[in-house]
């Protein structure tokens, strides 16, 4: 076999090359990589083959445009409170039974998965399951990455389990448009066509999870007993009292923090018999003030000795003192989300205190803890924040999309009285989908239309609800698979892998096609994967006269399972943070469920598809 390598073909490799990098590494954020490449595929058309059309012919994509309205009707459901009322539920059932809890976890999220997007029901679920962990006196390390697993696995039980399952049905639909000769077997997916496989696969990871998994997944926070033993203050918070001959005697709390060299934070204000929080930066120091400061005990020593301060002796700064039981203020987890504008800023350059009236008083980045200048640390998605702050301002947190906060929060604005329909337009559209009344983008768009209409989602926060660095990525990968397609760079691809069908059987190479999925996966976003895997598959699959279907389905599987690092999969980021997780227990809890899902499901696909 001669394999022809023309410049059309080098150029996309090398724009797939420089793609993978950026997505791998992420030096800007991976929507505007998709949408350098969008570009990039525009001005090279003449090696590409890519025209102004094809190259934005994302944003005009069925996948695109079912993506955005399932995101919708996924804030519908959550802006009722439906699944906080679920919650509650659940920690009544489990009390402090951890294989309740676990179990709990991994049905619940699984089940709802299935049909709104999985990250949504990540974010949703988290603070209900630390605090289901916090209450049932259980680490929540040994609840929040099942609950990542979970939602994952969960995705494939229907069509609109995640935005992967979209955009794979979008590009087999093309490619049996486009050559309906060789791929004859590809279609569009049905709602639940791979539901029975999604079914076993599920079935086979609760399994897992509540076994090896449980065994496996390590305990790195501790059952909390107080949030500053958790994040380790003990030694960091501590009270002084100002003196009468202090410098710092009629100056602003402000003026002092901006003129410090010191290494050191204001927590709270006691004068007299009140004490104070966020707002404190307009407060006038006076005599007898006292503070309570973070800092550590070499800074405390210069600082007392520069600014005429006095330590207050055995004082033991805990939750319960810095107003855990005040409505007033108390102390919250919150996690810098992905693709937060606040990822490379720290805490200093993003003005936190004074943007959010919050203080922060600990940051931990998987299991380990920044004591150092913290705030002039750059902020990383996942770092988890210990924040003191008033409802209103953790109300303001919550809400941001730079933001979720780990606990659960009383959100009075929930429209409960809107649950029954909110779920109802769910089924309608599922409903309406299944019986191919009306194709998926156009039931979701309609019931995306409907929750405005009878005021389940406000206009103002559709716009809210959509994650568009999602929508971005999605249109701006979509044109790097059709120039695959039209430059032959998917036939070169499949050809080398053809290669190894005179070694191995059909079988084997739709589980080497799950597995080099899998491992893409993990390490580059879930989309990219399967735009540049599923032309190479169905290719492949023809040139063996394997179906092509079962390839396809092979790949968005895989796509959709990415255990093995928390950059694999948005939910993985989600709970690294929260769960103190190591990178290294990603790999040793997910790799042997990679494993037995690559045996697993490419068993069931030849079971149901055959190969």
């Amino acid at each position: 076999m001669v394999l022809a390598l023309s410049p059309d073909i080098v150029v996309v490799f090398l724009i797939v090359l420089v793609a993978l990098v950026l997505f791998a590494t992420e030096p800007v954020p991976i929507d505007i990589t998709a949408l350098g490449i969008m570009v990039a595929l525009m001005v090279l058309e003449p090696w590409t083959r890519i025209s102004p059309a094809e190259g934005v012919s994302g944003f005009a994509s069925t996948a695109t445009v079912t993506v955005l309205a399932m995101f919708v009707l996924s804030y519908g459901v959550q802006r009722t409170g439906a699944v906080q009322i679920l919650g509650r539920k659940i920690a009544a059932f489990t009390r402090d039974d951890e294989t309740r809890q676990l179990g709990a976890t991994v049905g619940v999220v699984g089940s709802i998965s299935g049909f709104i997007n999985n990250t949504a029901a990540v974010a949703i679920l988290m603070p209900m399951v630390t605090d289901l962990a916090h209450e049932g006196k259980t680490s929540p390390s040994k609840l929040l990455l099942p609950l990542s697993y979970a939602s994952m696995f969960g995705g494939t039980l229907t069509l609109i389990g995640t935005s992967t399952n979209i955009l794979a049905s979008d590009l087999s639909a093309r490619l049996a448009e486009q050559n309906p000769a060789a791929f004859g077997e590809l279609h569009a997916f049905s709602m639940f066509e791979f539901t029975a496989l999604g079914i076993v696969v599920s079935l086979v990871g609760a399994a897992y999870l509540m076994t090896v998994g449980r065994w496996l997944t390590p305990a790195r926070i501790p059952p909390r007993e107080d949030l500053t033993e958790e994040f380790g203050l003990e030694e960091y918070l501590t009270e002084v009292v100002v003196r009468e001959d202090s410098p710092l005697v009629g100056q602003t709390v402000r003026e002092v923090l901006d003129d410090t060299e010191f290494d050191v934070d204001v927590v709270q204000l006691i004068r007299g018999t009140k004490s104070f929080a966020e707002p404190l930066g307009p407060k006038q120091i006076q005599p007898e003030d006292v503070f309570a400061l973070r800092t550590d005990r070499d800074t405390l020593v210069d600082l007392i000795d520069a600014e005429g301060l006095e330590l207050l002796p055995e004082v033991e700064v805990t939750e319960e003192e810095l107003g855990s039981d005040d409505p007033e203020r108390s102390l919250v987890e919150v996690v810098v989300a992905p693709r937060s504008s606040l990822v490379g800023e720290s805490l200093a350059s993003a003005n936190f205190r004074d943007r959010y009236d919050a203080t922060v008083l600990a940051l931990r980045r998987g299991p380990e803890y920044v004591r150092k200048r913290m705030d002039h640390t750059d902020l990383q998605v996942g770092d988890t924040l210990l924040v003191q702050a008033t409802p209103d301002s953790i109300s303001r947190l919550n809400v941001n999309r730079d933001f979720i906060v780990a606990q659960e929060i009383d959100r009075p604005d929930y429209r409960e009285s809107k649950i029954p329909l909110a779920v109802g337009i769910v089924a309608a559209v599922v409903g309406l989908a299944a019986l191919e009344l009306l194709p998926i983008m156009v039931s979701a768009l309609a019931g995306a239309l409907v929750m405005v209409v009878t005021g389940v989602l406000k206009p103002a926060e559709v716009y809210d609800a959509v994650e568009w660095d999602v929508i971005f990525l999605l249109a701006g990968v979509i044109p790097l698979g059709i120039a695959l397609e039209q430059t032959g760079g998917a036939d070169l691809v499949a050809d080398l892998l053809v290669l190894s069908g005179d070694l191995l059987p059909p079988l084997a190479v739709l589980g080497l096609f799950y597995v080099v999925t899998a491992l893409l996966t993990n390490v580059v976003s879930n989309n990219a994967s399967v735009v540049l895997m599923i032309p190479v598959a169905a290719e492949t699959a023809a040139q063996l006269g394997a179906n092509a279907f079962s390839f396809v389905l092979a790949v968005t599987f895989a796509a959709s399972t990415a255990f093995m690092t928390p950059v694999g999969y948005q939910t993985n980021l989600f709970v690294y943070g929260p769960g103190g997780y190591k990178f290294t227990d990603y790999f040793r809890v997910g790799a042997p469920l990679q494993l037995v899902f690559a045996i697993v499901t490419t068993l069931g696909i030849a079971f149901f598809w055959g190969v």
